[in-house]
């Protein structure tokens, strides 16, 4: 599986997680097989280029991404996409694999993304 996570720089596991996916300057890209780690700029227009960030994703074959959390119209895209979304990464790129690993990320939905105040997340433990 490759799980995707946004990333504030290129020093990849290390590195600290993007608290904004659209407009985080790359993404770290983790092969759950390999445990290989690599970086990817974000060309997406949220930063000058072309395309959205699920179409980038789609393409470079990521199955699952890791972020803070999102708006409730990127979830969408994201299922289009066939890419599962989960919310609540923090810390570094390991922190947010690890969280991932041990079922600590809540997989996000148009009803529990953050369209709303009520930050009362369902919480759909687990992969």
């Amino acid at each position: 599986m490759k799980l995707c996570i946004p990333s504030m720089g290129q020093n990849g596991i290390e590195e600290t997680v993007g608290q904004h996916f659209g407009k985080v300057p790359y993404y770290a890209l983790y092969d759950t097989e390999t445990k290989e780690v690599s970086v990817i700029p974000n060309t997406s227009e949220h930063n000058g280029g072309i395309g959205l960030p699920p179409e980038i994703m789609a393409k470079e074959g990521v199955d699952i991404m890791l972020c803070g959390g999102l708006g409730s119209k990127a979830v969408i895209m994201f299922e289009q996409s066939g890419i599962d979304v989960f919310i609540g990464a923090t810390g570094t790129i390991q922190d947010a694999i690890n969280a991932w690993e041990s079922c600590k990320l809540t997989k996000a939905t148009k009803d529990n993304s953050c369209s709303g105040h009520d930050h009362d997340h369902g919480h759909v433990h687990c992969h």
